[in-house]
């Protein structure tokens, strides 16, 4: 069996190793609520704009994990789950986690020449709201602007303007990650703008399209929410 079909990368892999945060999520915001995650457009969607009720929400979860299994069921006809992966995906997103930040920071303070100034958001929340938060930072953030809108922009850039391969790349990564970086100014929960902390997000947004890239979405996903959790919850 090739190893691509069994490691971080397949699709079958992503979708069982990040299924768990996603469910995590969607139970937690039970909590939290009306506080959402900003990409969470689904969320959003079923209980701002339809008024979906309690009942009506776990009916919700129960269908997505009915189409979960038979989704898994079906990409098993091609590609493996090997559950070994799952321990290594854990011990190298921590990694990731814990260091992206500092690495960044000294990218701009020794390379651009300014200090990242990148404020702490959810200061008044309690321990579970930060937690659901940042879970919902890994998925829904992941799932919109590297699933999304970095592999579309480079398919978009490659096939239907014509641009070659590499310049393609570029233009997706730089694309997705000022998206990234923007709606964090968003209203009504969006942090203050300056170009010092606008600036560290897009590079997060860069370090984070490399990691779905080159290791898979799912260590993309518990990257990102490993080190919402470190900012938020531990530090």
């Amino acid at each position: 069996m090739p190893a691509e079909q069994s490691s971080p990368r397949n699709l079958l892999t992503s979708l069982i190793l990040v299924f768990p945060l996603f469910l995590i999520y969607q139970v937690g915001v039970l909590f939290t609520m009306p506080l959402l995650n900003g990409a969470d457009f689904v969320t959003t969607l079923l209980f701002a704009s339809l008024g979906l009720t309690l009942k009506g929400y776990l009916l919700f979860l129960a269908a997505v994990v009915t189409l979960f299994a038979v989704t898994v069921g079906l990409l098993k006809r091609k590609q493996h789950f090997n559950g070994k992966v799952f321990l290594p995906v854990l011990l190298e997103s921590t990694i990731y986690a814990l260091t992206m930040g500092s690495l960044i920071i000294l990218l701009m303070t020794k390379v651009l020449g300014f200090s990242p100034g990148l404020a702490v958001g959810l200061p008044q929340q309690g321990l579970i709201t930060r937690v659901t938060m940042s879970l919902g930072a890994g998925v829904y953030e992941e799932t919109v602007f590297r699933l999304g809108l970095l592999a579309g922009s480079i398919a978009s850039f490659e096939k239907l303007l014509g641009m070659s391969r590499w310049a393609a790349i570029m233009g997706g990564f730089l694309l997705s990650s000022a998206v990234f970086s923007f709606v964090h100014y968003l209203p009504p929960m969006g942090d203050a703008f300056t170009f010092s902390s606008f600036t560290f997000r897009m590079l997060a947004g860069i370090a984070f399209g490399l990691l779905f890239k080159l290791r898979g979405f799912a260590v993309a996903v518990y990257t990102h929410a490993f080190y919402d959790i470190f900012v938020l919850v531990v530090r």
